[in-house]
């Protein structure tokens, strides 16, 4: 009663306050900045100011596609009573964990330490001034007690008195915190010099046993893509093939999985890219936010498999993927822009629902029959028993058998209808856009446009991927680092691990769609920096942060994927590649370190570590391969076509026109006066071979 008391106290005496979000470029940022809570940007005001009058901190993280985090704003940061709360008693800091993902690290495995559960976002996290470590943590918190758990008003209240009362036991605890820190960081320091393939095996196994055979996936909802444990089932069922016995189960989880998401609601059926994840087991209701990063390692996944079954489905999912990206998320600059608000009009998903009679109004009616039958309408409501999410309820030729219609036509009358529905839909109120640029979110999407195009034969999705690149290089590398942001004209925020590995990365898929010796000489100032700015020396692996950045409570060597694959396994995975390129030992050499350092991490958990799996398969078999092209501009890309339409992830192809300029051992592989292939399996290169026929038979 007497946090109630005091509640509705301070509604009686309400300030008016100052808000400091007002000049921050970040649109979760912005989104806040007119709120009654007395917010700071994370930095040296904040923080200092803190310090100065002993008040503990309220850390909130998010970002702006987040529906919980508007959900937690409307109910409680909106509120002038609640914000006078979190005024009076801390000093209040915002942060976008896509703009700061080294602050939401730390602070979710602080979370993780306290409450030993999963975060998420919102995260709420309160902290000692001095330090910032942590003293509670939370998620969403409602502003009323509901589901087990308290207001956020009584949250409030506790943290601002335990800090008072029971600054020792708060003390204690962080003492406890600093050292389960010693212990993770000691854990990525521990380097093995013995590597094997038991955890590649061990992985694969997990992989079958979490695979969910009727409705694709691994796990049990919600359901989100997993994109580096498809890939690793495709490399691996590769690898199989090579050693002339089919592993077909890694196979047929990598293809049904995708052949499912593709079918289901989590796919936008009408305008083309996924959402986040699904809340269902069967994929059809997603979380409706549409994340770039997501769609970009789809956008690759679906060519490759393409390259292997040939699905027309799969062709058409990462068509209408990349068509969405071009048509929504690509600035006029060129660069990317981040996602896609699930709500619109405060209503979760409300863009993309659909009421069936509202689809009858707008269809003819033989074409509403079967679109109803393809699209689920003729089934129960899907959402909330109310409102239909789109997908694919039947196999296409089942329908085209049960109306008696030729498939072209089929197929004609359903796109025409998917396209005025579409049209249709852009008269509702969009989903808000965070327009800003991110480095490493836009490396991923040029790598999946830069795949795509190659396997489809596609100019339009490498141009695009082109023109992201050209933002990246012009607008947020000043010629010695990467900046991690760009919103507004000002770039800032020094680069982490991801933005050099996944942009490294992304050169060296955009050099294999098209030559540009820029790009390579750009890659290799990529590959340098990542290397003095990142790499342990001592102990090898690479830091999230740069030696440079500012100092936190933990500094991080990160080598589980998570939501986006691994940056040490990208980092190690493009240095290999590019040391093998133009024969660098140095940047072969620090992707072995980083396997080593990593491995005793890997062994705890392979199946949490599949990126570096990957590289770790490559390394221990010599797989690597390499090929350069010479000669004829209209035969060698031929040629170069043909390898593009492989499933061989081993296999990295470029052609290099003869009148670029090259560096050794690159520039040795001449044309000979006609076209003519190098193949490289590792650091050794056979003799240059004349007709695409033996080039073949050897690759296979």
């Amino acid at each position: 009663m007497a946090y109630l008391r005091q509640y509705h106290e301070i509604r009686m005496n309400l300030k008016s306050t100052n808000n400091h979000l007002q000049d921050e470029t970040s649109p979760y940022l912005q989104q806040h900045k007119d709120n009654p809570v007395e917010w700071y940007p994370w930095g040296e005001t904040a923080l200092e100011k803190a310090k100065t009058e002993n008040k503990p901190i309220l850390l909130s993280i998010g970002y702006s596609a987040c529906h919980w985090c508007h959900v937690m704003a409307h109910e409680s940061f909106e509120d002038p009573a609640t914000a006078a709360l979190m005024n009076q008693h801390f000093i209040n800091i915002k942060v976008d964990r896509e703009e700061r993902p080294d602050l939401d690290k730390i602070y979710q495995t602080t979370h993780s330490l306290l409450t030993h559960r999963a975060g998420g976002w919102p995260l709420t996290v309160f902290l000692t001034p001095d330090e910032q470590m942590p003293i509670f943590a939370g998620t969403y918190f409602p502003n009323e007690a509901r589901h087990g758990m308290p207001a956020f008003t009584e949250i409030i209240q506790r943290i601002s008195q335990a800090y008072k009362n029971d600054i020792g036991q708060i003390q204690q605890q962080n003492i406890a915190i600093k050292d389960a820190f010693k212990q993770i960081t000691a854990q990525s320091e521990n380097s093995s010099d013995k590597l094997s393939a038991m955890p590649i095996d061990i992985a694969k196994n997990e992989l079958k046993k979490n695979f969910d055979a009727e409705h694709g996936g691994f796990g049990a909802a919600p359901k989100f893509p997993h994109t580096s444990h498809i890939e690793f089932a495709l490399r691996q069922w590769s690898q199989s093939l090579r050693l002339q016995h089919e592993d077909f189960d890694m196979l047929n989880s990598a293809i049904f999985s995708l052949s499912k998401m593709a079918e289901g609601g989590i796919f936008d059926q009408l305008g083309g890219g996924f959402s986040r994840y699904s809340v269902d087991n069967k994929w059809q209701i997603p979380h409706f936010e549409k994340m770039l990063y997501d769609n970009g390692a789809l956008l690759s996944l679906y060519a490759s498999a393409y390259c292997i079954v040939e699905k027309t489905l799969f062709r058409d999912t990462a068509i209408d993927t990349a068509g969405w990206v071009m048509r929504e998320m690509q600035a006029d600059g060129g660069a990317y822009y981040s996602s896609l608000d699930a709500d619109s009009d405060n209503i979760e998903g409300k863009f993309y629902l659909w009421d069936r009679d509202e689809i009858r109004q707008h269809i003819e009616h033989d074409d509403y029959l079967y679109f109803a039958d393809y699209y689920g309408l003729t089934l129960p409501a899907n959402f909330e028993d109310r409102s239909w999410n789109l997908f694919k309820a039947m196999p296409l030729q089942s329908l085209a058998d049960k109306y008696a219609i030729d498939m072209p036509l089929l197929k004609q009358r359903l796109k025409h209808n998917r396209q005025h529905l579409l049209h249709i839909r852009h008269q509702r109120t969009a989903p808000a856009t965070d327009d800003k640029i991110l480095t490493s979110w836009n490396a991923l999407m040029i790598r999946g446009m830069s795949v795509a195009g190659r396997v489809f034969q596609q100019p339009e999705l490498i141009q695009s991927a082109e023109n992201a690149f050209n933002f990246i290089n012009n607008q947020l590398w000043d010629g010695t680092q990467l900046f991690a942001s760009h919103k507004d004209g000002k770039s800032h925020l020094n680069g982490y691990l991801d933005d050099y590995a996944f942009l490294l990365d992304a050169a060296l898929e955009l050099l294999q769609a098209e030559w540009q010796s820029s790009i390579l000489y750009f890659a290799t100032q990529l590959a340098d920096k990542l290397l003095t700015e990142f790499e342990d020396m001592e102990h090898g692996g690479f830091y999230f942060t740069g030696h440079h950045h500012e100092s936190l409570i933990l500094r991080q060597k990160n080598y589980a994927d998570e939501a986006m694959p691994s940056g040490n396994g990208i980092a190690a995975m493009a240095l290999f590649k590019l040391g093998h390129l133009i024969g660098s030992n140095r940047y072969i050499k620090s992707a072995e370190r980083c396997l080593k350092a990593a491995f005793n991490s890997v062994q705890q958990s392979p199946v949490a570590h599949t990126t570096l799996l990957q590289v770790l398969d490559l390394y221990l078999e010599n797989r690597l391969q390499t090929v350069i092209i010479r000669g004829d501009k209209a035969q060698a890309e031929s040629w170069q076509a043909q390898l593009n339409l492989r499933y061989q992830p081993e296999l990295q192809s470029f052609y290099i026109p003869d009148d670029s300029p090259v560096p050794q051992p690159l520039a040795a592989k001449t044309s000979q006066q006609q076209v003519c292939a190098y193949l490289c399996q590792g650091s050794s290169c056979q003799a240059p071979l004349f007709s695409l026929p033996e080039l073949l038979s050897q690759l296979s």
